[in-house]
């Protein structure tokens, strides 16, 4: 298990803690296409998380 904003930050989608938690806060983050707005929700193996910002999109499998 990890926590989204850690795997945030593992994945290469966030330059820090305090930049997973801003796209976790404004929104931008999806899990299993749903919004998450809690940045310690434990991910398990095989949840997609998506971020959608202005600059960027991207989707990633929880492996």
């Amino acid at each position: 298990m990890i926590r989204l904003g850690q795997f945030l930050k593992y994945a290469g989608i966030a330059e820090s803690g305090a930049h997973a938690r801003e796209m976790i806060e404004a929104g931008d983050v999806e899990v299993d296409g749903e919004i998450e707005t809690h940045r310690g929700r434990q991910l398990h193996g095989g949840e997609v998380v998506t971020v959608i910002t202005e600059a960027f999109e991207t989707t990633v499998r929880v492996g």
